[in-house]
Protein backbone atom coordinates (compact mmCIF):
# COMPACT_ATOMS: atom_id res chain seq x y z
CA UNK A 1 0.00 0.00 0.00
CA UNK A 2 3.20 2.51 0.71
CA UNK A 3 4.40 1.26 -2.94
CA UNK A 4 0.75 2.60 -3.98
CA UNK A 5 0.34 5.80 -2.10
CA UNK A 6 4.02 6.96 -3.24
CA UNK A 7 3.08 5.63 -6.97
CA UNK A 8 0.29 7.41 -6.55
CA UNK A 9 1.73 11.04 -5.19
CA UNK A 10 4.64 10.48 -8.07
CA UNK A 11 1.69 11.02 -10.38
CA UNK A 12 -0.26 13.60 -8.74
CA UNK A 13 3.59 15.37 -8.52
CA UNK A 14 4.25 15.18 -12.06
CA UNK A 15 0.80 16.43 -13.22
CA UNK A 16 1.25 19.60 -10.92
CA UNK A 17 4.57 20.37 -12.96
CA UNK A 18 2.80 19.41 -15.81
CA UNK A 19 -0.23 21.67 -15.33
CA UNK A 20 1.94 24.28 -14.54
CA UNK A 21 3.97 24.37 -17.80
CA UNK A 22 0.96 24.19 -19.71
CA UNK A 23 -0.30 27.14 -17.76
CA UNK A 24 3.03 28.94 -18.04
CA UNK A 25 3.07 28.34 -22.37
CA UNK A 26 -0.58 29.73 -22.60
CA UNK A 27 0.48 32.92 -20.46
CA UNK A 28 3.65 32.77 -22.83
CA UNK A 29 1.08 32.72 -26.06
CA UNK A 30 -1.22 35.34 -24.21
CA UNK A 31 2.08 37.60 -24.08
CA UNK A 32 3.33 36.89 -27.24
CA UNK A 33 -0.55 38.23 -28.66
CA UNK A 34 -0.24 41.23 -26.79
CA UNK A 35 3.11 41.93 -27.92
CA UNK A 36 1.73 41.08 -31.55
CA UNK A 37 -1.03 43.49 -31.29
CA UNK A 38 1.18 46.38 -29.58
CA UNK A 39 3.60 45.97 -32.46
CA UNK A 40 1.00 46.32 -34.97
CA UNK A 41 -0.52 49.45 -33.33
CA UNK A 42 3.20 50.83 -32.83
CA UNK A 43 3.83 49.91 -36.88
CA UNK A 44 0.20 51.50 -37.52
CA UNK A 45 0.93 54.67 -35.54
CA UNK A 46 4.90 55.33 -36.86
CA UNK A 47 3.69 54.97 -40.57
CA UNK A 48 0.35 57.49 -39.96
CA UNK A 49 3.32 59.90 -38.04
CA UNK A 50 5.96 59.15 -41.22
CA UNK A 51 3.42 59.65 -43.99
CA UNK A 52 1.80 62.89 -41.52
CA UNK A 53 5.94 64.27 -41.81
CA UNK A 54 5.94 63.58 -45.09
CA UNK A 55 3.09 65.71 -46.25
CA UNK A 56 4.59 68.67 -43.89
CA UNK A 57 7.98 68.68 -45.69
CA UNK A 58 6.28 68.24 -49.46
CA UNK A 59 3.87 70.94 -48.51
CA UNK A 60 6.84 73.68 -47.13
CA UNK A 61 8.46 72.41 -50.21
CA UNK A 62 5.71 73.47 -52.10
CA UNK A 63 5.34 76.47 -50.62
CA UNK A 64 8.99 77.51 -50.47
CA UNK A 65 8.90 76.92 -53.99
CA UNK A 66 6.11 78.99 -55.34
CA UNK A 67 7.67 81.85 -53.12
CA UNK A 68 10.75 81.17 -55.23
CA UNK A 69 9.20 81.18 -58.37
CA UNK A 70 7.21 84.15 -57.37
CA UNK A 71 10.93 85.85 -56.51
CA UNK A 72 12.06 84.93 -60.09
CA UNK A 73 9.14 86.27 -62.22
CA UNK A 74 9.26 89.78 -59.84
CA UNK A 75 13.05 89.82 -60.64
CA UNK A 76 12.33 88.96 -64.24
CA UNK A 77 10.06 91.98 -64.51
CA UNK A 78 12.21 94.31 -63.13
CA UNK A 79 14.87 93.58 -65.55
CA UNK A 80 12.43 93.60 -68.02
CA UNK A 81 11.00 96.95 -66.99
CA UNK A 82 14.98 98.42 -67.00
CA UNK A 83 15.80 97.16 -70.30
CA UNK A 84 12.45 98.86 -72.04
CA UNK A 85 14.06 102.19 -70.59
CA UNK A 86 17.32 101.28 -71.28
CA UNK A 87 16.09 101.18 -75.11
CA UNK A 88 13.69 103.72 -74.88
CA UNK A 89 16.98 106.09 -73.49
CA UNK A 90 19.31 105.24 -75.67
CA UNK A 91 17.95 103.80 -79.13
CA UNK A 92 21.09 104.16 -81.32
CA UNK A 93 22.99 102.39 -78.48
CA UNK A 94 20.58 99.17 -77.73
CA UNK A 95 20.74 98.76 -81.44
CA UNK A 96 24.13 98.89 -81.73
CA UNK A 97 24.70 96.14 -78.47
CA UNK A 98 22.24 94.04 -80.26
CA UNK A 99 23.91 93.95 -84.03
CA UNK A 100 27.39 93.16 -81.75
CA UNK A 101 25.65 90.14 -80.08
CA UNK A 102 24.15 88.69 -83.09
CA UNK A 103 27.52 88.86 -84.70
CA UNK A 104 29.14 87.30 -81.71
CA UNK A 105 26.32 84.58 -81.86
CA UNK A 106 26.80 83.65 -85.60
CA UNK A 107 30.29 83.96 -85.32
CA UNK A 108 30.08 80.81 -82.40
CA UNK A 109 27.33 79.28 -84.22
CA UNK A 110 29.52 78.61 -87.30
CA UNK A 111 32.05 76.67 -85.57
Amino acid sequence: MAAAAGRSSKSAGEAGPSSDLEADIRQLRADIAKLAEQLATTREHSYSAARRAAAEGVEQLRTQGEAAIEGLRSNANDIQEQVIATVREKPVTSLAIAAGVGFLFALLSRR
